[in-house]
């Protein structure tokens, strides 16, 4: 009965919800810059009569919905709302207009989805005791990360909230369909930056010169021993550098290198010693070939953690809002979220929602310029999320 009344109201909202999924994503906007998307949401929420909302770390939002006893318990639904700096390829109608920023990792699918559940949990207030804490975060692809600003700020308090619940699109499954994992799920991520310093010079006399180049080279290699030599088996990692700079040229070597890279990893122990061996690592073989290096490993978002035992509701209530035929079981995901930070302060829960549709020629990958949508999405993320709450209020 409960999951036919939120399919309805799903179904009820979808036009809107579509509408201003593609509003924002014509509108997008960078990470701590989105002030006219908080805006857009805000407007939407007084617009389908959610009055209690407050601002939260600049440009993030807070709303409240109280169903019956609201002291009861609260628990917080989460969706993130900023952009990457990617210029967009698509040529839909709802084409980014803000050139080289694109929603390329679904944030507008997150945020219209959140609406979507958010106008489905008011229509349904009187069904549940308790209060929902819709979070919309700003921040997610940027250190220090929204969410922990937000925690820092209190989200998880006045009232507390005892579970926090996150969706994230996933172009290899497809629309309709969804995805858990419990247990450890997504990777720490901390970002890499070395200068080797050499001695530059004209490219025909290299043994005049110390080739900061050349250096990088073995440096790259040898980072390689920390994931195959030194990691356990059991602690999987990821190194690696995904930006080279060194502005010389076809007969000119540099003075120095820049190189920038990123440290996957799922155990905090196991982090802080690879911190210290990708220094070393980096450190020895430069020096070692008469060069310096200047390295920072910045600590960035910790390793992901669902909830036992709330994953495995969550992942019930969607057998049976969807069909055990339409609930994927996930491997561990080396990408990082900064939802991790409330994985690490509250039981938490973050799933899946299928976007991918072959047939419409929708595959693209998160973090590309062709990235999009199966639109169906958005009425399975707003109903799903909806009645994963109501699920966790009436427990």
């Amino acid at each position: 009965m409960v999951a036919e009344q939120v399919k309805n109201l799903s179904g009820e909202i979808f036009e809107r919800v579509v509408a201003f999924r593609r509003e924002m994503h014509q509108n997008p906007e960078l990470s701590f810059e989105e002030f006219e998307t908080q805006k857009r949401i805000r407007k939407f929420l007084l617009d389908i009569g959610i009055t209690d909302v407050k601002d939260c770390a600049n440009t993030g939002l807070i709303a409240l919905i109280k169903g019956k006893n609201p002291d009861k318990k609260t628990i917080g639904l989460r969706a993130d709302i900023d952009a990457l700096p990617i210029k967009e390829e698509n040529q839909c109608e709802y084409k980014s207009s803000n050139e080289g920023v694109m929603h390329a990792c679904g944030h507008d699918v997150h945020t219209s989805s959140m609406l979507g559940t958010a106008y489905i949990l008011n229509k349904l207030r009187d069904q549940f005791e308790g209060t929902v804490k819709v979070v919309f975060q700003p921040g997610e692809e940027r250190l220090p990360g929204g969410a922990s600003i937000m925690i820092k700020e209190g989200v998880l308090q006045n009232p507390t909230v005892e579970t926090m619940t996150g969706q994230h699109v996933m172009p290899l499954i497809d629309a309709g369909k969804v995805g858990f994992r419990k247990g450890l799920y997504m990777a720490s991520a901390d970002e890499i930056y070395i200068t080797i310093h050499g001695k530059g010079g004209h490219g025909a006399h290299p043994h005049m010169n110390v080739d900061p180049i050349a250096i990088s080279a073995q440096v790259i290699t040898a980072l390689q021993q920390v994931v195959s030599r030194q990691a356990k088996p059991a602690m999987p990692t990821v190194v690696s550098i995904g930006k080279i700079v060194g502005l010389g040229s076809t007969n000119i070597i540099p003075d120095k290198v820049e190189m920038e890279g990123t440290l996957r990893t799922f155990n905090e122990e196991w982090r802080m010693e690879a911190h210290k061996r990708i220094i070393q690592v980096a450190t020895s073989v430069t020096e070692a070939l008469g060069g310096q290096c200047e390295i920072e490993v910045r600590k960035g978002y910790p390793f992901l953690n669902n909830h036992e035992e709330t994953t495995e509701q969550a992942r019930q209530a969607a057998v049976e809002y969807l069909g055990e035929e339409n609930v994927e079981d996930l491997d561990i995901w080396p990408a990082g979220e900064d939802f991790a930070y409330f994985s690490q302060e509250v039981d938490s829960c973050f799933y899946r929602l299928g976007i991918r549709n072959e047939e419409k020629g929708i595959t693209s990958m998160l973090h590309t310029p062709t990235f999009d949508i199966d639109e169906s999405a958005l009425e399975v993320g707003a109903g799903l999320m909806a009645f994963i709450a109501l699920k966790q209020l009436n427990a």
